[in-house]
């Protein structure tokens, strides 16, 4: 067994700083000059320095100086096969999909197309600090199989699987249920629960999934329980209505997957931005989670995801945050981060503008607000809660798999740094809350060069040239 220790300036969760309202620093934890010691991939030791180092006198200790180090970040909803198509002209949801997005997902049904793109992506996820996934892939299970074997080669924790679609999508692009049944069978019996790989049956969306198919995901959710499910939902009003028009009967966007027992813990239903109050109430009650994509949702102009909403301590919702690239213009969860914060001041302010008196939230509008805090305990800690992985991964408790970034406060477009001089004298954090506010102008100021190194299952994956 091999063990080494990471020294440095930690930071990262025990809360959820949403129920720490006043007092949201009580959620974290702080170690200014801590030592995380890893054996094989696993967390066995943290604490200060001062404190444990002598029980590990005789391992070799790396110290990254002058650095934040968080938890790995988690993204909850991403697509692997639309990495190459990143920045193509917005479209709204619908055509933009018929536009860009399948004719280059058509293409990973070649392997060499669909190896190349998974280097890519996995490159790209690490130099922004990135460790864990739950992303799509194609309705071709070659890009399914590169996705997984590329994250092994890593050593990364990935939650994937073949997208079924069979309608509204064009016919080089669509397959039977019949055989998506049969390929997901063979790809869960190949990559689920090896190595670090986890399976997620992944319907598209209600609007491209006829219920047979939706049928067939109920099958191999029955037969293989500790599955997860992954799919979009209320993206996108257009969206929204030909979910009616495809689904005669069904109340609601949510009720088509309810039909088929597939919404419960494990259940991730990504954007969410058009929920009734009824969804999120479901949803609570299923224990099932949404994933917040505000960059994607303001490049295609889906709309304005609900965060006090979704925080409700009535009827709270786990929920992860994503990039969704490539509708999100970024791999970076410090981007998305960003884009979160905004959508949260612009909620607000229709909230404040509301003619409606009772549209006027108090208690909604405070749970909008974004602070650090709460911005990356949704990318770390509470991102694995909604993953339901969080005995794993998502903070530095002993057991858990040691995945982390370094983050450099003074790094980004020129003049990133200039919060810095208000912190701390212009030196490294001495409390958690200037770690606090650092981390707030690396989210609103910063990018991916504010990202120095990710480590994975122990091991330096990235280190920024």
């Amino acid at each position: 067994m091999t063990t080494t220790g990471i020294r440095g300036t930690f930071f990262d969760f025990v809360d959820d700083p949403w129920k720490h309202v006043g007092d949201e620093e009580a959620s974290a934890r702080f170690v200014s000059d801590g030592l995380l010691v890893v054996e094989d991939g696993i967390i066995i030791a943290f604490g200060p320095y001062a404190e444990i180092v002598n029980d590990f006198a005789d391992i070799d200790i790396t110290h990254i100086e002058h650095r934040i180090i968080t938890p790995g970040f988690i993204d909850g909803h991403i697509h692997f096969p639309q990495t190459r198509v990143l920045g193509a002209f917005g479209e709204q949801l619908l055509p933009w999909l018929q536009k860009w997005v399948f004719p280059e997902e058509a293409r990973y049904a070649e392997r060499s197309y669909a190896k190349d793109g998974a280097v890519r992506f996995f490159d790209n996820l690490l130099a922004s600090g990135t460790t864990t996934v739950q992303a799509f892939t194609s309705s071709a299970p070659v890009c399914t199989e590169e996705l997984f074997e590329e994250a092994s080669r890593r050593n990364m924790r990935v939650i994937a699987g073949l997208t079924g679609i069979d309608q509204n999508a064009p016919d080089y692009f669509v397959d039977t249920p019949e055989n998506f049944y049969a390929d997901s069978k063979t790809l869960i019996g190949k990559y689920h629960n090896v190595g670090r790989n986890l399976y997620a049956i992944t319907p598209r969306f209600a609007f491209g999934a006829s219920p047979e198919l939706l049928e067939k995901c109920a099958e191999l959710k029955r037969e293989h329980p500790d599955a997860w499910v992954h799919t979009h939902i209320s993206e996108n009003p257009a969206e929204v209505r030909g979910v009616g028009a495809a689904h005669e009967g069904a109340e609601d966007y949510l009720a088509v997957y309810e039909k088929y027992g597939l919404v419960g813990p494990k259940f991730t239903g990504g954007h969410a931005v058009w929920l009734s109050n009824s969804e999120y109430r479901r949803l609570h009650e299923a224990e099932a989670s949404v994933t917040f994509c505000p960059n994607s949702n303001l490049f295609l102009g889906s709309g304005m995801f609900r965060i006090g909403k979704a925080t409700d301590p009535e009827q709270r919702v786990r929920m992860t945050f994503g990039t969704d690239m490539g509708g999100g213009n970024r791999f970076s969860m410090l981007s998305v981060l960003d884009g979160a914060y905004k959508v949260g001041m612009i909620n607000n302010t229709l909230l404040d503008g509301s003619v409606d008196p009772s549209l006027k939230d108090s208690a909604e509008a405070e749970r909008n607000k974004l602070s650090a805090y709460r911005a990356f305990w949704s990318i770390t800690l509470g991102g694995a809660e909604g993953l339901y992985i969080d005995d794993r991964v998502g903070s530095f408790e002993v057991g858990k798999e040691a995945d982390f970034v370094a983050l450099d406060w003074t790094q980004g477009p020129p003049g990133a740094d200039w919060h810095s001089s208000l912190i701390a004298d212009g030196g490294d954090p001495v409390t958690v809350d200037d770690a606090a506010n650092m981390l707030f102008g690396i989210m609103i100021v910063g990018d991916e060069r504010a990202v120095d190194e990710t480590w994975v299952f122990g091991e330096r994956a990235y280190k920024k040239g």
